[in-house]
Order: C-alpha cells, then structure tokens, then sequence
C-alpha cells in the first residue's frame, strides 16, 4: 500500500508570551496502488491535561503542517476497516477508523496516542509514558459517495483529559474517485449557520412546552455485517429527556423529544464483546453501546452517548456514560420490555423507552430470539394473576359460609 500527504502551512509567530498559531487545513491522503480511499482536509486543536512536578498543567497545541500519513493506514478489506493514522511531533498518532452500513459513512472509532515525554509539548511532565485515548462517539458521519463538510469548529472528548477541536473539516471514506465528491453532507453546525433566518421564527422562540410530547412511535432498526445478513436488532420507541439553558427563556429548562423512526438513520457496528447501534435524526446523534459478558453469558447496555442541538439550545448538549447496566439478558435471546422505562445516563439526560425488544448478539434468521422479559413487564403481569386468585379465594369463601349456613337452616326443622 502507498501513503501520500500534502498540506497547507501553518505559520507562526513568536511573541513575549510564547508562540501562537495560524493553524490552516491540512490534507491526508489514504491510497491503495492507483486508488485513493480516503482523503482529509482539516485542523486540529488539542487540548491535553496532564500531570507535573508541580500539579497538573493543560498542553494546547494544533496538528502541526509537519503530520503526515502513517504507514499503518489503509483502506481495508474483508474484515479490515478502512483507516487513516495521522503521526506528528515526537511520537504523537491521530487515528480515524470509518466503517459503512451500505447508505451512510461515518467515523466509527477515534484515538489519539501521545508521548507525555515529549518536553517540548508537555514542560515538566510528571511521567515519560505513552497514553492511549479512544472513543466511538462521533458526529462525523455522511452518505456514501458524498463529502463530509464542517466548516465550523467540532470538539470531540476522547476522555476526560483530552479534548480535540476540529475545523475547516472536508473528508471523504469509501471513495471510489481521485478526488472529493462535489455533492456533499453538511454536518449541523455549518447548517445552523447557513440556514437561521435573520429573525428568529416562532419555532425557535417559543419556549419549550413543560407538558410531554405522547408516546413515541415504534422504530425498527437493524444492523447488518458485511455479507448483509442481520447481527442486530432493535424495535422500540424513545423519547429524550434533556436538561440545558433554554435561549428564549434564558434559564435551564428539561425538554423532551420523541425520536422519529421516519427521520431516523440507523448504523452501527456488530462484534464480540462489543456492538454498537447510532441513530442519527437530523440535529440529535445517539449511540447505544451493548457488552457481552463472556463468563456469565449475558449482555447489557455498557454506554450511552448523545449530542444534540435543537433549536432553543444556547449550545450543543453532548453527554455520556460509558459504565451502565441496563437491559441485562441472556445470550441466544431477546430483551423485551412492553412498560416504558427510564434509563437514567447522568443527570441531565434520560431516555424512556417504549415497547422495547432487541437482541445486538447471536442474531439468526434475522429475526428476534425467544424473548426474556424485564421485571416491570413480570410484575404487571403478576398483579392481575393475584387479584383474580384473590377474588377466586373470596368467591369460595362466600360459597363455603352459604353452604354452611343452608345445612344449619335445615338442621333447625326435624320431623315430628
């Protein structure tokens, strides 16, 4: 496989307090022979948290012109996705994974490894140690044979210490052409700009409604490995609960949305121990990430992980949870919940869930396995099954103490 890279400099200049950067877009080019898979144009701004001999500091730095493609890239095949490593500095790597559900592209998997004893970057450093970071949430996602478009600046949390802030993005997966595709799929900031009216409509200045919206329809979703057989499915209706500042009302307000299946494009990705399932529904991205335990043979909804920016939101709400237990059940077989639930991510944010049945492991047929229930839908079914051994118990006393009386009637008048 062959690599090239190409860029625009960056420039900078040097003041009394350090050095400040012009960043401009660079471009990356992933080929295999004569063909080019992927190619990039961006700027990247990184802000690291880390640990020195005196307390913790925060690097601030951006991908330098010098980057360039590793050789570890590659365009994939078979059971290879396809990936761009980009490398810089002393022993740095930015790496996109992208994967495809046969309609959309996206990024599926980002990394950043960098070298804490690289001085020059990290003054005074605590440790000499390489960190890794990753993360599968991701915004960057478009329709195949189109051009991922942001012009805007995007901040993707790798963790807690580590945020990245892209810009001037234009990128393309899966190409089967030299060059970026003309038709292209703009990611919602840039449509926020391009679009919004001089005033503001009375769509986005009405303040959010305290009453809930009625109970979501149900949306069937599906994800399918390579040869286009089914490895995950989904039917259930959601509805999101969000807790943000309210522009029209300016104070933190709790809104919720239903999810629309018709508006709603599903992808994903189907493995061992993990499968992932993103809904994607014009500004608002949602990522359920579901983990098989391998000992005890069950799975369970691990993560969650949403961002949104609807209308009367000041800014754009991305929040996460990466250690939750929700929805356990047996391998080989389907979760099922009829009641609706809600599963609480962090305080900010919930998901109910109505009519909800899936199975993100050991899918056969396409269809749904023998169904596990959840315990709201056993209770409910409980209830009745008491009351009406209940009742029948009382109806049997009743026929008891009849009888009993009747016999003491009769008893009462003996023949002379």
């Amino acid at each position: 496989m062959m690599v090239k890279r190409c860029f625009a400099a960056g420039v900078c200049w040097t003041l009394l307090m350090g050095c400040v950067f012009a960043a401009h877009a660079l471009t990356f080019e992933v080929t295999d022979g004569n063909s080019t898979c992927i190619k990039a144009e961006l700027s990247a701004n990184f802000s690291i948290s880390y640990n020195t001999t005196n307390g913790t500091s925060v690097a601030r730095f951006v991908l330098p012109s010098s980057a360039a493609v590793g050789s570890s890239s590659s365009c994939g095949g078979g059971d290879v996705p396809p990936e761009l490593v980009v490398m810089f500095g002393a022993g740095h790597t930015l790496a996109l994974m992208f994967s495809s559900d046969g309609l959309l592209y996206r990024v599926a998997n980002m990394s950043l490894q960098y070298n804490l004893s690289d001085t020059a970057t990290f003054p005074q450093s605590s440790s000499s140690r390489i960190v890794s970071v990753m993360t599968n949430v991701s915004e960057i996602s478009a329709r195949l044979n189109s051009t991922y478009r942001c012009l805007s600046s995007m901040s993707v949390s790798l963790s807690t210490e580590v945020n990245i802030t892209f810009s001037d993005v234009r990128m393309e997966a899966f190409m089967n052409r030299a060059n970026l595709s003309t038709n292209e799929s703009v990611c919602s900031a840039d449509q926020t700009v391009t679009t919004t009216a001089p005033t503001p409509s009375p769509r986005t200045t009405v303040a959010p409604s305290p009453v809930p919206p009625p109970a979501p329809e149900r949306g069937n979703y599906t994800i399918t490995n390579g040869n286009g057989t089914a490895c995950l499915l989904a039917l259930m209706g959601l509805q999101l609960n969000i807790t943000h500042h309210s522009k029209s009302l300016n104070k933190t307000v709790s809104e919720v949305m239903n999810l629309q299946p018709n508006r709603t494009t599903a992808s994903g990705s189907c493995g061992v121990p993990r499968a992932t399932l993103v809904l994607s529904e014009d500004l608002t991205n949602l990522t359920f990430t579901f983990t098989l335990n391998l000992t005890t043979q069950k799975f369970y909804l691990s993560a969650v992980n949403v961002s949104a920016f609807w209308p009367d939101m000041t800014d754009r709400f991305v929040e996460g949870n990466g250690s939750l237990n929700f929805l356990q059940c047996s391998v080989g077989r389907s979760y099922m919940c009829s009641a609706e639930q809600m599963l609480a991510v962090v305080p900010t944010f919930s998901i109910n869930t109505f009519r909800l049945q899936l199975q993100p492991f050991n899918v056969t047929a396409n269809r749904f396995a023998a169904a596990e229930e959840c315990r709201v839908d056993q209770e409910n079914m409980l209830i009745p099954i008491i009351v009406g051994a209940a009742l029948a118990g009382l109806v049997l006393i009743i026929l008891i103490a009849y009888l009993i009386g009747r016999k003491r009637t009769h008893a009462g008048y003996q023949t002379i």
